[in-house]
């Protein structure tokens, strides 16, 4: 039986947007599907138990689960809910965790309301301070292409509507900065293939390139077999491993013009 993955698109998507990313992880041997739920009609915990329906539909005994911008959000809220039983790894993509400078700045526009729907209330609910105690990895975008530009100009390394400290997770295995920007991700090749390399061995690729401690010190890369140089699942040096790509094979911006079919097997 195939290893299965949910994949959990973010605020003002469906499931088409992740379909890009599902037909990639089906090549490389995954059951990958993705969930669909009202973004801006319902609220966090409404997402959850729609997540936790479609996780108890499926076979297999274990699954892992991708989450783009607020899908991960919904992902950690379900970890919290119900449990890491039956989870493998999580990746998420662009999902800031720790706050959304972007987000609340949209929440506390006039319109605001009726641009964000009921995930207003999400926004201004951060840190999701829960620590995963399955093997978690993080994608972030270093391209600053995106909505957050219309309404402030964001500081820092961001993807244009999440900056790249906020989308740090306690005990994270494993995180990698790349070239794209946060909508660009989606039809990113390169985010695809470390999404898969992720979920297949628990640390990502990072493409031949030098990772850093979040001390900005050099640190010891893993050999692209699986090993890895942190104690039991989910613990971390300091946050885990980080690296910073700013290669752009496989790097999209917001129009798509980056697709799957330049994957190269």
């Amino acid at each position: 039986m195939r290893e299965a993955v949910i994949l959990v698109h973010g605020l003002w998507m469906g499931g088409w947007a992740m379909q890009g990313l599902r037909l990639l992880l089906s090549r490389r041997g995954f059951a990958a599907t993705a969930l669909d739920y009202r973004s801006m009609a319902q609220g966090l915990d409404e997402h959850t138990r729609r997540l936790a329906a479609r996780i108890a539909e499926l076979p297999q005994p274990a699954l892992h689960l991708v989450g783009h911008s607020l899908g991960g959000l919904v992902i950690l809220r379900y970890l919290r809910t119900y449990g890491e039983q039956r989870i493998g790894r999580i990746v998420l993509l662009g999902s800031p965790v720790r706050s959304c400078m972007a987000g609340l700045r949209f929440a506390n526009l006039a319109g605001g309301e009726r641009l964000l729907g009921t995930s207003r209330d999400i926004w201004r609910s951060l840190p999701d301070d829960y620590r995963p105690q399955c093997e978690l990895g993080v994608i972030a975008g270093s391209r600053p292409w995106g909505l957050g530009r219309l309404v402030m100009r964001l500081p820092g390394t961001n993807d244009g509507v999440v900056r790249l400290e906020e989308t740090e997770v306690t005990g994270m295995r494993d995180r990698i900065v790349l070239s794209v920007s946060h909508s660009g991700m989606l039809a990113s090749a390169r985010v695809a293939r470390e999404v898969a390399a992720f979920l297949e061995r628990g640390a990502f690729d990072h493409d031949g390139h030098g990772t850093t401690d979040h001390g900005g010190r050099e640190a010891t890369r893993h050999d692209g077999r699986g090993a890895s140089d942190h104690d039991g699942c989910g613990a971390s040096n300091h946050g885990g491993r980080e690296s910073s790509s700013h290669d752009d094979r496989g790097a999209s911006d917001d129009g798509g013009r980056d697709s799957f079919k330049r994957e190269r097997r």
